[in-house]
């Protein structure tokens, strides 16, 4: 066996749980990387983060480089979230840019599975994030919604209403009483509100949908300064349109909370919902529904972990998440919601 190999075979013993569901070979990546005008291969890594798609740190004597494969999105719609990274990447929102291959195309096949790389960003994510760390998000959000506005192609949400729609019965056998009545309740609230004038009246357009912790990078300051410096977002594939508000309610459930109890830290969440409203002030139907949307938004990812854990797929190793976290803010915001001042 190479040394590259013994080297690969290390990292996948040392770095498990990994959401790989489609294992390389260097033969592989080598083959691919053909396709693009990169440079040779210089290594590989599996990432360990992710629960969808089989990513790779790639690394070539031209740059450093991310290698995603899609299981679950088809070649007919990777053109799509390809094309909002480059659109953003063109407007100035620090986030990968995909690498055309010599065909031209964004996207190429791997092992029958449609795959592409893009640039990889420096930093890293943060576990706790603090007030300055929220004001930087929501600034960086808003600035996303601007610049996509203008980006047509976009498919809906791809784990919008309609999915709500169809997972829920899926999972509602794998509940307690509770756990039903508070499902069921919910998805009647939701029904109702999506069928009023407020939520008609929602701006919107293509949303990262999925703008956690883990798929924002910070960097060191820059110098002079104590704030850190955000270096980039990534991880679009959840992306399609929706109402911004929508995409601004599932970034405050995770940027803003009290891990333990689901309740908001108040200054967190002054300080991303006012760097945001700085960059797009919030139209007086948004304001009236924020309650419902910050319940959607912990519905939605409430769905798809309890969906994550009792329907999985086959993967090489994975590790789903806790759905109970989900189910905790969800009675949160049914319980209470500070006004978006």
């Amino acid at each position: 066996m190479s040394e590259f190999n013994l080297a690969t075979d290390r990292f996948r013993q040392e770095c498990c749980p990994m959401a790989v569901f489609t294992p390389l070979t260097e033969s592989d990546v080598r083959s691919f990387l053909a396709g693009y005008a990169v440079g040779d291969l210089v290594g590989f890594e599996g990432i360990a983060a992710g629960i969808e798609n089989s990513n790779f740190f790639v690394d070539t004597t031209c740059g450093r480089y991310v290698l995603t494969i899609f299981e679950r999105l088809s070649a007919q719609h990777l053109p799509a979230y390809l094309g909002l990274m480059r659109h953003l990447a063109a407007r100035g929102i620090a986030c990968p840019d995909p690498v055309a291959r010599h065909s031209g195309e964004l996207q190429g096949t791997l092992h029958g599975k449609p795959g592409a790389l893009v640039t990889r960003l420096t930093g890293r994510s943060v576990e706790r994030a603090t007030a300055e760390h929220c004001a930087r998000v929501g600034a960086l959000l808003a600035a996303m919604h601007r610049a996509a506005a203008d980006f047509t192609v976009m498919p809906d949400n791809p784990r919008g209403r309609r999915w709500w729609a169809l997972t829920a019965p899926q999972v509602h056998g794998f509940l307690d009483a509770a756990q039903r009545a508070l499902l069921e309740t919910e998805m009647a609230e939701q029904q109702a509100f999506s069928a009023s004038a407020d939520f008609t009246a929602l701006p919107g357009g293509p949303v990262h949908a999925d703008l956690f912790r883990d798929n924002v990078l910070f960097g060191e300051p820059h110098p002079g300064e104590t704030v850190p410096r955000l270096s980039g977002v990534i991880d679009f594939y959840f992306a399609g349109c929706d109402s911004w508000l929508y995409d601004l309610a599932v970034t405050a459930n995770d940027w803003c909370i009290d891990e333990a109890s689901g309740e908001f830290d108040r200054d967190r969440l002054h300080a991303l919902l006012a760097a945001y409203r700085r960059e797009r002030p919030l139209t007086a139907p948004e304001m009236r529904a924020w309650p419902a949307m910050l319940r959607a938004a912990a519905l939605r990812f409430w769905l798809s972990r309890l969906h994550d854990l009792h329907c999985p797929r086959p993967a090489e190793v994975i590790q789903p998440k806790d759905p109970a976290h989900f189910e905790r803010i969800l009675r949160a915001r049914r319980l209470r919601v500070p006004a978006p001042d």
